[in-house]
């Protein structure tokens, strides 16, 4: 099992850029598999970004591509997504997102496919 606790949200202005981290607490972080996903007001949860467990593996969603990267580090336990170029429409609560993978090096992009859960870290994004 694993807990995640995101961190590094705030205000920022168009433009600008953000760094989110999500620490992992379990000794065996490097097989999960890490997503990024957010869930603005009066929409769905979205998917952002994921990353295999080596981290030889990243996906994205269109929408963020070329702005946003998603990275880890398996001895820090941690995963960050490095958010540039930031714009209004990116405003949300940003969660990340675990999923045990122990024989496959592959990312998910699905909400269904993770099994554990972050708190959540709120990204404004003012115009």
């Amino acid at each position: 099992q694993v807990q995640l606790v995101e961190s590094g949200g705030g205000l920022v202005q168009a433009g600008g850029s953000l760094r989110l981290s999500c620490a992992a607490s379990g000794r065996t972080f490097s097989y999960y598999a890490m997503g990024w996903f957010r869930q603005a007001p009066g929409k769905e949860r979205e998917f952002v970004a994921a990353i295999s467990w080596s981290g030889g593996s990243t996906y994205y969603a269109d929408s963020v591509k070329g702005r946003f990267t998603i990275s880890r580090d398996n001895a820090k336990n941690a995963v960050y997504l490095q958010m540039n170029s930031l714009k209004p429409e990116d405003t949300a609560v940003y969660y990340c997102a675990a999923v045990p993978t122990y024989y496959s090096d592959s990312y998910y992009y699905r909400i269904r496919e993770y099994d554990y859960w972050g708190q959540g870290t709120q990204v404004t994004v003012s115009s």
